[in-house]
Formats: C-alpha cells, sequence, structure tokens
C-alpha cells in the first residue's frame, strides 16, 4: 500500500476539506492584525475569498499558481453574513 500523502491525511480525517490544484491567483492583500499576517486571496474564476493567517509577511502570490486545502465559513460584517474559504494549507505549485 502507497504512503498517503498529507494532503490525503486530512482529506480522510476532516469530511469538509476541499483540496484543489493549480488555480490562479488573481489578487492577494494582506494586513497586519495583532501579532498575525491577515492573508486574503481572489482566484481566478471564483466569487468567493479564500484567508489565512500567518506570523512572518508572505510574499506577493499574484498571478501564481496555488494548491489550496480549505473549508467554508460564514463570516458576519455589519450585520450581513458573507461566505468565505477557510485555508488549511497554502503550497505554490
Amino acid at each position: 500500500m502507497a504512503k498517503k500523502s498529507d494532503v490525503e491525511k486530512l482529506l480522510d480525517k476532516h469530511d469538509n476539506l476541499t483540496h484543489s490544484e493549480d488555480m490562479k491567483v488573481a489578487s492577494h492583500v494582506q494586513r497586519k492584525d495583532d501579532d498575525w499576517f491577515a492573508n486574503t486571496l481572489m482566484i481566478e474564476g471564483v466569487e468567493v475569498p479564500f484567508k489565512f493567517r500567518r506570523r512572518k509577511e508572505y510574499k506577493n502570490l499574484t498571478g501564481s499558481l496555488v494548491n489550496l486545502t480549505y473549508y467554508p465559513i460564514t463570516e458576519e460584517v455589519a450585520g450581513m453574513e458573507f461566505e468565505a474559504m477557510k485555508v488549511v494549507r497554502i503550497k505554490v505549485s
């Protein structure tokens, strides 16, 4: 039996996770949020933002192809609900 990759292990363990490969980043914005950097990616052909946080600043990913492992979340802003994707793993292709 072949050894499972880290992504396969995550997907087996968590039913709501999705893994997508070679997604083109249309825009990448990051801002300081206390001790963290909040990152928001917009992916070509997808209307929902992909969000993740890091302790260190991340290189600009605009125009890059990325592999993402994520799950859907709902955020409330000013009393309105917005759908987003919470990224748990990101890797430049």
